[in-house]
């Protein structure tokens, strides 16, 4: 019978200087790469969104390594230090609390700093919740928008998704579990009964992707305040041109939030029709009280 092979031991004999954006697990530990782990054990500093949570998963692979917070907050005070020694010749890993940095993290100043300066910048690559969930919704893949976190508030909210309901490719959000429903809730306002999936917890013990139209999503207690991290996704917009209908029914939706002219706006972005026309039917649909 064959022996289990060994995994290369941890070396840091080849690690070029420079700043190196390394990718964590998003949940399994066991997600972490061999060249990453490498890279940690060979950095002279380790830039972590939070080092309790870096701490706990270099600890897991027995990596010591020096650690320096950078999160928003602490980024402009971390970044002077990376940059000096990046400029020394020394070696420098960015990572998050889970998956890619960078996607909805902080490090875009440090990366186009330490280019500037002339470091050599080296990805890492790994996990992401973002490729994650794409890979397991079940939509299409060759065009997508990866937007982030929405607004916390729903009238921003709205506006936010408006400006994406033209774009003809899958939509990719975050979200946190206790905006989720009301998130869903706008997002079928928007965008209609378009197909979309909801991932939770992906790659962990609780994960869960469900799929469906985005006003049944909306509906289902399961989202009233699911607890972890979620991708939304939702299907590109359909080709055919919308109806007189369809601009009534989003008009007077969005005539409960807004002014005439605001909610000519929102349509006109949401569905492609001139906003002249829309403000003058919302001028009507108001003066018909309806």
């Amino acid at each position: 019978m064959a022996q289990p092979v060994a995994p290369p031991a941890l070396s840091d004999s080849h690690l070029a200087a420079g700043l190196y954006v390394v990718a964590t697990p998003i949940g399994n530990l066991r997600d972490i790469t061999l060249r990453a782990l490498d890279v940690l054990a060979g950095c002279d500093l380790v830039l972590a969104e939070d080092t309790r949570v870096t701490g706990k998963l270099l600890a897991a692979y027995g990596i010591k390594a020096k650690l320096a917070r950078h999160d928003e907050h602490a980024a402009a005070r971390a970044r002077p230090r990376a940059l000096k020694l990046l400029a020394e010749g020394g070696r420098v890993a960015l990572v998050s609390d889970a998956g890619t940095p960078l996607i909805s993290d902080p490090g875009y100043r440090l990366v186009r700093e330490a280019a500037e300066q002339g470091a050599a910048v080296y990805p890492i690559p790994g996990a992401s919740a973002l490729l994650a969930g794409l890979a397991a919704a079940g939509l299409p893949t060759d065009r997508f928008l990866f937007a982030g976190f929405p607004p916390p508030k729903s009238a921003a909210r709205r506006v936010f998704f408006a400006e994406l309901a033209g774009i003809r490719a899958t939509l990719v959000f975050y979200e946190g579990g206790s905006r989720l429903a009301a998130s869903l809730a706008d997002m079928a306002a928007v965008f209609g009964p378009r197909e979309a999936v909801v991932g939770r917890e992906l790659t962990k013990l609780y994960e869960t992707v469900i799929r469906g139209p985005l006003d049944d999503l909306a509906a289902d207690p399961r989202f009233a305040a699911p607890k972890g991290e979620i991708v939304v996704l939702v299907a590109p917009g359909r080709d055919e041109a919308a109806t007189a209908d369809d601009a009534d029914t989003a008009l007077l939706d969005a005539l409960t939030r807004l002014r005439p002219t605001e909610a000519a706006a929102e349509v006109a972005k949401a569905l492609g029709l001139p906003r002249r026309d829309l403000y003058r039917r919302a001028l009507a649909l108001k003066d018909a009280g309806r």
